[in-house]
């Protein structure tokens, strides 16, 4: 079985988004088609077909989740500490080109979310970022061309 790893709080994350699936999404969605079958002909029921899509994407995110969580291997990140970017670390770094300053975390691939800077391991940038230091350039492909950054900071917080 293959492991993923992932931080305690992507974990927790995940076991909550799949109780809410199962204990308020699927029986809201299930008394949907129930209500839509209930109006009568159902080939042209835009309602009914909507709900078993909904029904659709539901079971098919909690099956993804069921395979997932089992296979995670949590990582404690209270215990990583150094200068080293690794799993879990908060990197800030400074685009050579442009001087805007961000700070990422780095995180199992089902926990990354770009709205909160979490990126995922297997990302360009984190394999870039992987094992270098403070003060260290890297250069990340990119589609526009490759991007160069300065680490500013590594942080295990």
């Amino acid at each position: 079985m293959q492991k993923f790893p992932m931080t305690a709080e992507g974990l927790a994350k995940l076991e909550e988004e799949l109780k809410v699936l199962k204990s308020e999404e699927r029986p809201a969605v299930i008394r949907a088609i129930a209500e839509a079958r209930a109006h009568g002909d159902l080939s042209e029921n835009a309602e009914y077909h909507a709900a078993r899509e909904k029904q659709s994407f539901i079971e098919g995110r909690i099956a993804e989740l069921e395979t997932i969580i089992p296979a995670a291997e949590v990582i404690d990140v209270s215990k990583l500490s150094g200068d080293q970017v690794k799993f879990g670390a908060r990197v800030t770094v400074v685009d050579e080109e442009t001087e805007e300053e961000k700070t990422y975390r780095i995180v199992g691939q089902h926990e990354a979310d770009m709205k909160v800077n979490s990126i995922s391991i297997s990302s360009p940038l984190a394999k870039a970022l992987i094992g270098k230091k403070v003060g260290d350039s890297v250069e990340v492909p990119a589609p526009g061309g490759a991007r160069a950054y300065e680490i500013t900071n590594v942080a295990f917080r």
